[in-house]
């Protein structure tokens, strides 16, 4: 009998690995406007559950999560994660990460306490036990605020480059569209590229080159990108010169770029204050009394 269940386990573990491997070599990817491919990175405990989002995805089918869905599907398709995953898939791993790995911490911490009663842990051990399913509960949502997070730095770093293109272009004769156009055929595929792909795309289908914009700019939820699509879609409203519009925005963009850096600068001794706080203190304990103590203990003290 033990050998039978030393047996099981061993397959148990074995088919675990195995899954694990093939998840992990596992690419995943979003198809932009014109069809290319973009790759995606997401977390390897999600890629591990999400197969199983679609057994729980039909509890949230009720009217009363749609306002619930409707900001998920925002953060999403602001992430660059539109396509790839559901609201309802967000809403199952909520469920499903705390059941799964809380599940497998729970047996894990229970065996510690067997091996270790007197451990200090045993204590407060329903803290203990709580910690991870709570994490994980929280999981999904913060992993997509930082990818979030993540593609505005990228957008607001690329916006200055893209927009001093877009005025050489235009100022050298070439219509907005033309130039737009030329940026999104030879430009890299970031994730302003891959958003003005959309546009240009959206443009080709029929909708108009203010809608496509307007679009553009909700979508990214990103300040400094709404403000250069209000400036372009008055340009166009007003018939006033757009190269002079985009000059002016990306030296605006670049002075709070510059600004935004002043204010990281300050803050930084501030942040720098707590670890200082509790790293200097056995830095000079080290530094003072070690000699002394490496002395006492070579004189058998």
């Amino acid at each position: 009998m033990p050998i039978l269940i030393a047996i099981l386990w061993a397959l148990t573990a074995a088919g675990a690995a195995g899954y694990a491997t093939s998840i992990m070599s596992q690419v995943t990817y979003v198809t932009l406007a014109d069809g290319r491919r973009q790759s995606r990175a997401v977390p390897f405990l999600i890629r591990m559950v999400l197969p199983l989002a679609p057994n729980i995805s039909p509890c949230f089918s009720d009217r009363r999560f749609d306002r619930l869905k409707t900001g998920i599907e925002r953060q999403l398709t602001a992430a660059g994660m539109e396509g790839l995953f559901r609201p309802e898939d967000l809403l199952s791993l909520r469920i499903l990460l705390p059941l799964t790995v809380g599940l497998v911490w729970m047996i894990l911490i229970a065996g510690f306490f067997r091996m270790r009663p007197d451990s200090l842990l045993v204590r407060a051990d329903w803290l203990v036990y709580l910690l991870v399913p709570f994490w994980m509960f929280l999981y999904p949502g913060l992993w997509l605020q930082h990818a979030m997070q993540f593609r505005h730095r990228s957008i607001r770093r690329a916006l200055p480059f893209v927009l001093d293109l877009l005025t050489l272009s235009v100022e050298a004769g070439m219509d907005f569209m033309s130039a737009l156009q030329r940026l999104v055929e030879r430009g890299s595929v970031d994730a302003l590229g891959e958003e003005l792909i959309r546009v240009v795309r959206e443009i080709q289908l029929g909708k108009t080159r203010r809608q496509a914009l307007r679009d553009m700019g909700n979508r990214v939820q990103l300040g400094d990108l709404r403000s250069v699509v209000s400036a372009l879609v008055q340009a166009d409203e007003l018939g006033v010169s757009i190269g002079s519009i985009l000059r002016i925005q990306s030296d605006q963009i670049r002075q709070r770029r510059f600004a935004r850096a002043e204010q990281l600068a300050h803050e930084a001794p501030v942040k720098m204050l707590a670890p200082l706080l509790i790293f200097i203190f056995p830095s000079v304990f080290l530094i003072l009394l070690g000699p002394i103590i490496g002395r006492m203990l070579q004189q058998g003290f």
